[in-house]
């Protein structure tokens, strides 16, 4: 018998007999992969859901902070189908104290579909008033994304709540082989180095922390930012379902008073090649510690990530930022050789925190 939520959706009137939810099972994630790239497809004809990320969401590590269901057809006896493909899917994921990251799809056909998604988006205001309570917090920030070109996304998140609150640009900057020395240096008193390693090739523990304390600290002045304690931030790195690339993990130095400061940090990825380019690198985090703003940390360790792309013979990189960033980040990007290729959206609706449904006294 397939697993279901305790408190699970409530189907509009006309869909109960049709359809109902169960939790996510390993025989969903093709056909749930397949229905987000179909989504995508829509406004960006060459995405596609990368396999490896949805499975470890729905099934494997990542699906431990997140409380989710998938939509599917009633069986005859009244239970949830589990040889039919699922037509919608909802996740809620508990990111940081106050912040739940909404993602959820809908297939084009399906019946009642905006009906649907107001049940489903109904269900993470309950969701995420758990998170809250679970927290000890009076209310939580649900965070859903929408690619700005996506139209119909944006008019079901505003029709039930949702506010526009933020762009975001996706840049891309090509990368050419002379770039493996042909960079500027570092400022004077600024170095930049990978994290030390043990022999086994996992980070030496100081390193990790010193990067965690350089985004935390750099990003608490910027928009949406949520404290992420460091045990959270190392259990987000173990449920990575590929192996965290740590030689593309930079730490930024400066000189002060003879000894040699964390001033900045910066987390990168490989991106696989496609068809239609070559292998990249993905910049995930960059931040520099507000007190060494002004002395190059930033280009710093942006040029130590490009010669590093260069060396390894990549065609580009790419990286996202806010339009609104309030260093004007994008404005050093651009100066830098990044050119925006998409443009994606911040939606914000509030969940207030309620009482556990497990103490309400049953239905007589």
């Amino acid at each position: 018998m397939p697993l279901t939520d305790h408190f699970p959706p409530t189907m509009p009137p006309g869909l109960s007999e049709r359809l109902t939810t169960r939790l996510p099972l390993e025989s969903d994630v093709e056909p749930l992969c397949d229905l987000v790239t179909a989504d995508l497809h829509r406004h960006t004809p060459d995405a596609s859901a990368q396999r490896p990320g949805l499975r470890s969401r729905l099934v494997g590590l990542k699906s431990w902070s997140r409380r989710q269901v998938v939509v599917v057809p009633v069986r005859a006896d009244g239970r949830p189908t589990t040889d039919r493909p699922p037509i919608g899917w909802i996740s809620l994921e508990d990111r940081a104290a106050g912040r739940t990251n909404v993602q959820w799809v809908i297939a084009a056909g399906a019946p009642q579909r905006e009906e649907l998604a107001g049940a489903l988006l109904d269900w993470a205001q309950e969701v995420g008033g758990s998170f809250a309570r679970h927290r000890g917090l009076p209310s939580t920030q649900l965070s859903a994304d929408a690619a700005e070109a996506d139209r119909d996304r944006g008019r079901i998140l505003a029709a039930n709540g949702y506010s526009m609150v933020r762009t975001w640009l996706h840049m891309r900057r090509p990368v050419h082989p002379g770039e493996v020395t042909g960079l500027p240096a570092p400022r004077e008193g600024v170095r930049v180095r990978r994290v030390h390693r043990h022999p086994s090739g996992l980070p030496v523990a100081q390193d990790v922390r010193t990067v965690h304390r350089m985004l935390e600290d750099s990003f608490q002045d910027h928009f949406n930012s949520y404290r992420e304690s460091f045990a959270e931030f190392v259990q987000r790195l173990i449920e990575n379902p590929e192996k965290a690339d740590w030689d593309h993990w930079w730490i930024a130095e400066i000189e002060r008073d003879g000894r040699r400061l964390p001033a900045g940090g910066l987390v990168a990825a490989a991106v696989p090649a496609r068809a239609d380019r070559g292998e990249g690198t993905y910049l995930e985090y960059l931040g520099v510690h507000r007190s060494a703003r002004g002395h190059g940390i930033a280009k710093a360790l942006l040029h130590a990530a490009i010669a590093d792309a260069a060396e390894r013979g990549r065609t580009h990189i790419d990286l996202e930022v806010d339009a609104d960033s309030p260093t004007r980040a994008d404005g050093m990007y651009t100066s830098m050789g990044w050119e925006t290729f998409a443009r994606t959206q911040s939606w914000h609706a509030s969940a207030e925190a309620h009482p556990s449904r497990l103490l309400e006294p049953p239905e007589r």
